[in-house]
């Protein structure tokens, strides 16, 4: 059974400065079959100024990963919930496909996007992967033209210093050819790998039907999530255990008939 996460659009007037209506914009708007700009340019974990395109090298799809790296909450569980996902695959980074992050914040460094690849390359635990797994900063206009060609619309918040953006993976074809999103925090792993093989195949996927997750839920001053994420993850978890009481409750009607047939 699979649970779809509800947007939740947070807002606190005393700690946030976006409105609703500005919040109301950040979502994936899904570009299937737009062509990723090759020609932007980055900087990637060791300062070496590269391209978009020297991200594709026309053999392997790529899973693209947007958000910020110094990011409190979300932006850690899309990666946790990627690297999940490919760790039971048989396919693997580097061989079979690539992974692309990207932070959406020009004020970081490739610094601080090294340590990022160490933690995921190192989480991630699989030989080779550093050559296929990459970590990218650029400055705003780069980073928003990258932004425009995938539909993620996205908002910096002045008062805490943090961005709303929806949450999900850009599989990409190895030309750089939007084929499929997957949205959300946690990815199946068939899911991903059907989405590699379509895109591998130079063919687009379906729009999906999911529902994300902003990345704006998490308070830096009092170190706690919000109240309104915490009501979802309540609600969800309501729901995770009333359906598996239902369940129970059924096998357990089930037995007493078998045993007087």
């Amino acid at each position: 059974m699979k649970f779809l996460w509800l947007v939740a659009l947070v807002f606190t007037t005393t700690s946030f400065a976006l409105t609703n209506e500005e919040l109301q914009r950040v979502r994936f708007e899904q570009h299937l079959g737009q062509n990723i700009s090759r020609a932007l340019v980055f900087h990637d974990s060791t300062g070496r100024q590269v391209t978009m395109a020297d991200q594709f090298d026309n053999r392997r799809p790529v899973i693209m990963v947007l958000g910020y790296f110094r990011c409190p909450m979300l932006c850690t569980l899309v990666n946790d919930g990627l690297i999940k996902a490919l760790q039971e695959l048989r396919p693997s980074v580097g061989r079979d496909f690539n992974v692309v992050d990207v932070s959406i914040d020009p004020r970081e460094t490739p610094t601080l996007a090294a340590t990022r690849k160490a933690e995921y390359l190192k989480q991630y635990g699989r030989a080779g992967a550093s050559d296929g797994w990459y970590f990218l900063v650029g400055d705003k206009a780069v980073v928003d033209a990258l932004a425009n060609d995938c539909g993620f619309r996205y908002a910096y918040d002045s008062a805490s210093g943090e961005y709303a953006h929806p949450s999900g993976l850009v599989v990409l074809t190895p030309d750089g050819t939007i084929s499929r999103y997957l949205l959300g925090v946690n990815y199946d792993a068939t899911e991903v790998l059907t989405a590699l093989d379509v895109a591998r195949r130079g063919e687009r996927g379906s729009i999906t039907h999911q529902l994300a997750l902003l990345c704006f839920h998490y308070n830096p001053v009092t170190g706690k999530y919000s109240l309104a994420i915490l009501k979802i993850l309540r609600v969800a978890s309501t729901i995770m255990l009333v359906a598996g009481a239902a369940v129970i409750v059924r096998l357990s009607r089930r037995r007493p008939s078998r045993a007087h047939a």
